[in-house]
Parts: C-alpha cells; sequence; structure tokens
C-alpha cells in the first residue's frame, strides 16, 4: 500500500490497545504516528507540530466525555479527518457525522474497538482518495495569515486565481456534459492554496465579485477553446447568495458572453441551499433574469441547509445537487438512503436533474444506480483538473463524452 505522508494521531487511554493501535498505522506504512492517551495531550502536541491529517478515537458508550473530548478536538481545527472506535447504533452514528462535519472533519469510518491494519486500511485509502496532493505541496496555514486586501487585488489582475474544473458524469455511462468551476491560488511562493486558504480573505475584503468575473472570463476561454470537440460542453460556476444581490451581476455576465460570442445556456450557477435563507427581490430578479437568459441555476449542497422545502420549489432552480454526507455509508444508513431516494423523487416532480456530489467509490456507484441516480461527480471520475489537464482528460475521454 502506498500512501500519501500521512500524519496520524492515536489516542487511547487503553495502553494495550494505544500500542496495538499505533502499530497498525505504522504496519501501514504511517511513519508520523501521534500516540497519546488524551485530547488535551494531543491538542497540545498539535498545536506545535501542525494538524493531524487522520485521528483515531474512541467513543464509549454512555460516555459523554469521550463524545465531549471528540467535539473539542474536531472544533480546535487541527484534525482533518477522523477514525472513531464505536459501537453505538447507526443513527448515533448519522448524527455523529453530522456534528463533525459541521467543524469540517471528515468521518472516515467506524471500526469496533480491536483496531488493526485491515481495518483501517480501506479508511485510510479513502484518505488518500480525498486528498488532491502530497502534504510538501498543501498549503499550511500560517502561510495565509497575512495576505491583505493589496496581496489579493493583486493577485487577481495577475490571474493568480485559476479556474480548476471537476466533471459531472453518468454514473452509468461515464459520459460528461458539465464541468464544475473550481478555484486555486497558484501563489508565487506559497505554491498551490485552496479555497480555504483564501476565500474568507476575499470575502471580509468584498472581492468575491472579481473572482466570480474572473472565473468566468476563464471559463468561457476554455469553452471557446473546446468549441470544436465539444460544442454542448456546460460549466457550473458557484455563486454566493449575497453575489445575487448585486444588481449589475447579470449585465456583466451578459458582457462577457458577448465578447467570447457563446450562449447563456452554456453556463450554470450553484447557489448553496442555506444562502437562500434571506432572498431578496433583488436576488430574485438576478435568478429569473438568468434563467430567461437559458442559464442553468443549481441548489448546492442540498440537504445541509434549512430552507422549507415549499420555499426551494418556488425557485426557478433547474438541478439539486445533493451533498456528499448523505452517501457515507449508503448500504448501512437507512437514513441517507431514504435521503437519497427522496431527493431523487423531488427532482423528477420538480422536473430537476438531481446530480449527488462526492462519489469516489465503485461501490458507492453501484448503490447510487440501485436508487435510480444517474448523475454524479466525485474522484471516482475525476480530481479537480487545472484547464491544460482538462483538455487532454476531455481529448482523451472523448469516446465517453456527449452521449447522456
Amino acid at each position: 500500500m502506498s500512501l500519501l505522508p500521512i500524519r496520524s494521531l492515536v489516542i487511547e487511554e487503553h495502553p494495550l490497545k494505544r500500542i496495538v493501535a499505533t502499530r497498525a498505522f505504522q504496519d501501514l506504512g504511517c511513519d508520523d504516528v501521534i500516540s497519546v492517551t488524551n485530547s488535551a495531550t494531543a491538542m497540545e502536541i498539535l498545536k506545535s507540530k501542525g494538524r493531524a491529517d487522520v485521528a483515531l478515537c474512541s467513543l464509549r458508550e454512555k460516555c459523554m466525555q469521550s463524545l465531549a473530548a471528540i467535539e473539542e478536538l474536531c472544533a480546535s481545527g487541527l484534525v482533518n479527518s477522523m477514525i472513531i472506535c464505536s459501537n453505538l447504533s447507526a443513527d448515533l452514528h448519522s448524527a455523529i457525522d453530522r456534528m463533525l462535519t459541521m467543524h469540517k472533519v471528515q468521518v472516515l469510518g467506524y471500526v469496533d474497538a480491536s483496531v488493526r491494519p485491515n481495518t483501517i486500511m480501506p479508511l485510510l485509502e479513502q484518505f488518500e482518495r480525498s486528498t488532491e496532493l502530497p502534504r510538501d505541496k498543501i498549503s499550511q496555514p500560517t502561510s495565509i495569515r497575512s495576505f491583505n486586501e493589496t496581496d489579493l487585488k493583486k493577485a487577481i489582475s495577475a490571474n493568480e486565481f485559476r479556474a480548476f474544473f471537476q466533471p459531472k458524469f453518468n454514473l452509468v455511462t461515464n459520459a460528461v456534459d458539465s464541468l464544475e468551476v473550481l478555484v486555486r491560488w497558484e501563489h508565487p511562493l506559497h505554491g498551490i492554496l485552496y479555497p480555504s486558504d483564501f476565500l474568507p480573505r476575499l470575502n471580509s475584503f468584498d472581492l468575491m465579485d472579481d473572482l466570480l468575473f474572473a472565473l468566468i472570463e476563464q471559463g468561457l476561454s476554455f469553452l471557446e477553446k473546446i468549441s470544436h470537440t465539444e460544442p454542448l460542453m456546460r460549466l457550473a460556476f458557484n455563486v454566493q447568495a449575497e453575489q445575487l444581490s448585486n444588481p449589475e451581476l447579470v449585465t456583466k455576465i451578459t458582457d462577457l458572453l458577448h465578447r467570447y460570442q457563446l450562449p447563456a445556456y452554456r453556463l450554470i450557477f450553484e447557489i448553496t441551499e442555506s444562502g437562500l435563507l434571506e432572498s431578496s427581490p433583488t436576488v430574485l430578479k438576478n435568478l429569473i433574469q438568468l434563467r430567461i437568459m437559458g442559464s442553468g441555476l443549481s441548489i448546492d449542497d442540498f440537504g445541509t441547509g434549512f430552507s422549507s422545502l415549499e420555499r426551494l420549489c418556488r425557485l426557478p432552480f433547474t438541478e439539486i445537487k445533493l451533498d456528499a454526507s448523505f452517501i457515507h455509508d449508503l448500504d448501512n444508513s437507512v437514513n441517507n438512503r431514504a435521503v437519497v431516494i427522496n431527493t431523487l423523487a423531488l427532482g423528477k416532480s420538480l422536473n430537476m436533474s438531481v446530480v449527488v456530489e462526492g462519489v469516489e467509490t465503485e461501490s458507492q456507484r453501484e448503490s447510487l444506480i440501485k436508487l435510480g441516480c444517474i448523475h454524479a461527480q466525485g474522484y471516482l471520475c475525476a480530481r479537480p483538473m487545472s484547464g491544460k489537464q482538462s483538455l487532454l482528460w476531455l481529448d482523451t475521454n472523448r469516446v465517453n463524452l456527449n452521449s447522456v
């Protein structure tokens, strides 16, 4: 097994269990393993050494302290993902998943008290699939705290914020008819930086519109390059609800489309469900105008917000993107299966396509197909790619394209 350089954390108060768990990570090639008896000690070590990629913790039945310790560790921002030793019920595991996801921590899975290499290997492989670059190329938190408004404006002007593309694909045929546009900062000193490193700063300096228009322009340039080979390919852009309150939004998008002589139907705009709670008349006007132009509108991360179904049904959307959290442990989670089935039914009744996010494995593909799902996005098809990589990928995979 060849793993990325993973920093592992084992928290176990029982000495023998701690040794066995630590050895399991080491046997799988994890050289950087931190082994401690409690979460408080773990946090002190991680504050000096940096975040752990994978933490193994025990959740004991009827022990509120162990749950509180896990929640505190996740809230600290010092771990990226977690494996939990637990024999609690599936519905409690699902609730725990949701709680830790709120702290931006991925729950890789649950194991019993006997931690062995063969039990954690598939979970570490899952972490590896969800990690795009080795540690030496991943941005560190300390590298971004000094970014100021001038830095960010210069980066936008210099085109350092680059459009990356990830396909939406047909689960049955692998056909691709659209690509989501994601953003990476190709920083001259720090290398590739990810959205969590810079989007909060861009937002605080009111620069999100500048970023959006820069990405749309890069995306339209990309569509222009593939116009002869992929004339129907569409691009999806992430838009915050706050940006939809900009009265000049549609005008600027229209101007860019005219510049590249491309029709509006080639664009899809994805808006998170939670951002739709306080829709203003301007937001609704912009949504309606985009639809009238022919652009697609997608409800992103569906199921994670708190909008009523009645409110969502009244908005002019064409697509639902079901959040990746609902396909975790799909074979065993009755709740997650119910969410997928009912979202598909909702999409069908409202004449909206449904795209399931975060599909990484063949097992997930098979389960989703059995439930009636057709469209998906995730590493099973392709990771986010630069423009150059996307051109090569499309050329290589053209035999499967445009046959949805």
